[in-house]
């Protein structure tokens, strides 16, 4: 059988100096080979943010963040529909990101994240400046995927904004797994993308199904961080998963959240 594949999770790049993988000099990559490359596993579409200047914060920072922004959009131009570019907000600049996020959404931008809060030079999902946005984001109907980071701070997020639809990036060993389940029964909004380690570990994802049935998981590889073709192997040569479970976790269930089915 054969599924269509969407990867939720990834940070495209359009300059070298974007490239956060690790291994880059191994590797040929660039904007017209990530797409050869993921279209060679059957990915028909990538989504997510760019990451300019990770890890390096300015003074500026949010000059930083609005240039990766604007970069997704030139790579959405330069993409196609194969792209579905997410965008970066930043809690220490509330108006700023608010803004933002309604000149994206007024562009067709559905997609906060992933937000990377330790590569910007911010750490706290729950403060005061992050409600603010997540209610905007809200407001705009934007889906938000972030990095997992601060258990009780991801706690507090969730708790306080259940209306918002959250895409948490890995699963985790297996304490983390277990947090994500606890939100996961907080929240119908709550769902978990299968990038970073976690589902390698034998029946986890077996797992999460059986609690919360297929539609909770969002196939996603982190490229160019990771290999993507690991995470798709992890689902697609799964045996304790059905096909038709297969087909909503790679692609159905990001689709019906995009509103692009």
């Amino acid at each position: 059988m054969t599924f269509e594949v969407i990867d939720f999770h990834t940070h495209p790049f359009e300059e070298p100096f974007q490239n956060i993988c690790a291994h880059k000099e191994h590797c040929d990559m660039g904007a017209a080979q990530t797409e050869r490359d993921m279209r060679a596993l059957g990915v028909s579409k990538i989504c997510g943010s760019v990451l300019r200047n990770f890890g390096k914060v300015t003074p500026s920072c949010w000059d930083d963040v609005h240039q990766a922004n604007v970069d997704a959009l030139k790579l959405r131009d330069f993409y196609g529909d194969f792209y579905e570019p997410g965008i970066h907000v930043h809690p220490d600049y509330v108006d700023e990101s608010c803004r933002e996020i309604e000149d994206m959404a007024a562009q067709g931008v559905k997609l906060i994240g992933e937000l990377v809060p330790y590569g910007q030079g911010w750490k706290d999902y729950s403060c005061a400046g992050m409600d603010r946005i997540l209610d905007c984001a809200r407001a705009h109907n934007m889906i938000v995927s972030f990095h997992s980071m601060g258990e009780d701070e991801m706690d507090r997020m969730v708790e306080k904004h259940r209306d918002v639809v959250f895409v948490a990036a890995h699963p985790g060993e297996y304490g983390e797994f277990k947090r994500h389940m606890e939100r996961m029964k907080k929240s119908e909004n709550y769902y978990l993308d299968l990038s970073g380690y976690g589902i390698f570990r034998h029946g986890m994802l077996r797992h999460g199904i059986d609690l919360f049935g297929p539609e909770r998981f969002i196939y996603g590889s982190d490229f160019p961080t990771c290999n993507p073709a690991m995470y798709l192997g992890g689902v697609l040569l799964d045996f304790t998963i059905t096909d038709a479970e297969k087909k909503l976790i790679l692609a159905e269930n990001a689709k019906r959240l995009l509103g692009r089915g």
